[in-house]
């Protein structure tokens, strides 16, 4: 099985739980870059350069997925979904994050460093990367999704 290239991304409310899940991950056979503060650097960053991060690789194909953290996981989702292909939501629980993939096809998951636990925010991402897409009617829907984009004239900004 060949494994998943995943962009991690946090601004300053998700740097500890970043740092711990890019390890968890690669310790998994998961390819990781990690984007956002170091654990030593208390300054706050704009969460919008942070989503452009991981954003743009997942959008080029250089990612298969993202992960995304910030106070709320909605300012990350609105900046992510400004990427053609990008299919991002703030997910909250094991249910949400199972049927973003299963349904929506997500490929950015984002998450509230300040609302949820990091044990629970462990968990929400071991289901999202453990669920597949399940494809028939939810592809027609994803595809529609990707012609709105073309229509919109949305195109893929890639180095």
């Amino acid at each position: 099985m060949m494994s998943l290239k995943i962009a991690v991304g946090s601004d300053h409310h998700g740097v500890a739980v970043r740092v711990k899940i890019a390890g968890i991950l690669a310790q998994q056979g998961y390819t990781v870059s990690e984007f956002g503060p170091s654990l030593q650097d208390k300054q706050p960053v704009d969460y919008p350069d942070i989503a452009l991060s991981v954003s743009r690789p997942v959008s080029c194909g250089e990612a298969d997925r993202g992960i995304l953290i910030c106070g709320t996981g909605i300012g990350m989702s609105i900046t992510a979904n400004k990427f053609s292909g990008v299919r991002a939501a703030p997910v909250v629980d094991e249910l949400s994050a199972e049927l973003s993939r299963r349904h929506n096809d997500l490929n950015v998951i984002c998450l509230s460093g300040g609302m949820l636990s990091e044990e629970m925010i462990l968990r929400i991402i071991q289901v999202w990367l453990d669920t597949p897409f399940d494809g028939e009617r939810h592809e027609r829907r994803v595809k529609k999704i990707a012609d709105i984009e073309k229509s919109l004239g949305l195109v893929k900004h890639c180095r």
